[in-house]
């Protein structure tokens, strides 16, 4: 009885940071967004060494390929959001949990682009690096938390060597 109790408070905790994750990324990727759109109109702004702020506008997906099929973009961009949410839900841990809500909020930030935005469904990108295609925050994120899922698993998956069992 106790250990389902404390199981159900880690689901919410669980949920709890799924979700502040998600609103952090989202609320921080459509900022600096409308921050793109309001100083950027008149041309780059060089930051540092090869990095510019560069305001473009992506009707396709990641690196620009598939321009032009926002429609079907934005289908099976909402598809594979109301996956990853379901899986999220189901997953275990909070290293887990941020990894996810990272995914999921990028995804959102840019699922929102194409939504509500008024660009013909392109998605604000507006950091370039000059030697890599331009992106956002909303890129950023689903790119760290998927690299945290995959490390995750990758090293769940393997047995960890210390002491007494040979290593």
């Amino acid at each position: 009885m106790v250990s389902e109790e404390i199981a159900a408070r880690r689901g919410v905790v669980r949920l709890g940071l799924i979700a502040a994750v998600v609103a952090l990324v989202l609320a921080a990727d459509q900022t600096t967004k409308t921050w793109a759109l309001d100083n950027l109109r008149s041309g780059p702004r060089h930051v540092i060494w090869t990095l510019q702020f560069n305001l473009t506008f992506n009707s396709g997906i990641a690196f620009s390929q598939a321009t032009g099929s926002t429609v079907l973009v934005t289908i099976v961009g909402l598809v594979i959001l109301s996956v990853l949410v379901v899986v999220a839900y189901r997953s275990r841990g909070t290293y887990t949990a941020a990894a996810f809500g990272l995914v999921i909020g990028g995804a959102a930030g840019n699922l929102a682009d194409r939504l509500v935005r008024h660009h013909g469904g392109a998605v604000i990108d507006f950091i370039d690096l000059r030697w890599w295609p331009v992106f956002n925050l909303a890129d950023a994120a689903v790119s760290i938390g998927v690299v945290l899922l995959v490390g995750g698993a990758l090293l769940r998956g393997q047995p960890v060597k210390g002491r007494g069992d040979g290593g």
